[in-house]
């Protein structure tokens, strides 16, 4: 059966985490880059930026949400897969079900007699109860919220900082580019891909992210 990995390490492992800091990113992009720098004084921009802040902070609180909804069905999908290969009529059925719960990469090198040691302890064991949510998940989840809310205030600090909307827009900009660069860079570094080509894609993946959601009305 695939692990609980969610409730054992990190919240949210690298990919998942750079995916929550991008799309923090990109919804505070979607304010900053639609700010009239010409026309809008201190009282836009702090209209901005509470918008900003706000709409961030409510995203955070859903994928928090959806965090808890995905640790708990997971756990689920596991003690159903765990009840099938013990009811199962047969032991070859069994070690099909066995298989069939591994990850792909796994299954494939296991040999028979290594799904038959697994499919027996499996059986062994008594069935695990129902699925449920520990204060560490909802540590885990508030993680999540964090991470979404707490990755606007880096682009959001110049207009906080400086008084000219157009150099706070600049640095804004810098910034944003600057974490969607590190951000593909330790991807790459995660995935084994090439830091400074995966850094880059990022940035224009980004950019090309803030476009559509303006376009579309985000």
């Amino acid at each position: 059966m695939t692990g609980d990995t969610r409730a054992r390490g990190p919240a949210l492992n690298p990919v998942e985490r750079h995916g929550e800091v991008l799309f923090g990113l990109i919804m505070v992009l979607s304010f900053t880059c639609t700010l009239s720098v010409a026309e809008g004084g201190r009282t836009e921009v702090r209209t901005m930026l509470i918008a900003a802040l706000g709409c961030n902070l409510a995203w955070g609180i859903v994928d928090g949400v959806m965090y808890l909804i995905a640790v708990l069905a997971e756990r689920g999908r596991r003690i159903a897969l765990w009840q099938r290969v013990q009811r199962a009529p047969s032991a070859a059925e069994a070690n099909a079900i066995v298989r069939d719960g591994l990850a792909e990469e796994i299954a494939e090198v296991l040999q028979p007699g290594d799904v038959d040691r697994l499919r027996a302890v499996i059986a062994a064991r008594s069935l695990p109860g129902r699925p449920r949510l520990s204060l560490a998940d909802g540590r885990a989840a508030v993680a999540v919220l964090l991470l979404v809310f707490l990755s606007t205030f880096p682009v959001a600090v110049p207009f906080i900082v400086l008084t000219e909307p157009h150099r706070a827009l600049r640095i804004s900009n810098a910034v944003a580019i600057a974490l969607l660069f590190i951000g593909g860079w330790r991807l790459a570094r995660y995935a084994g891909f090439r830091p400074l080509v995966t850094g880059s894609v990022m940035v224009a993946l980004g950019v090309a992210c803030v476009v559509v959601t303006i376009a579309l009305g985000g």
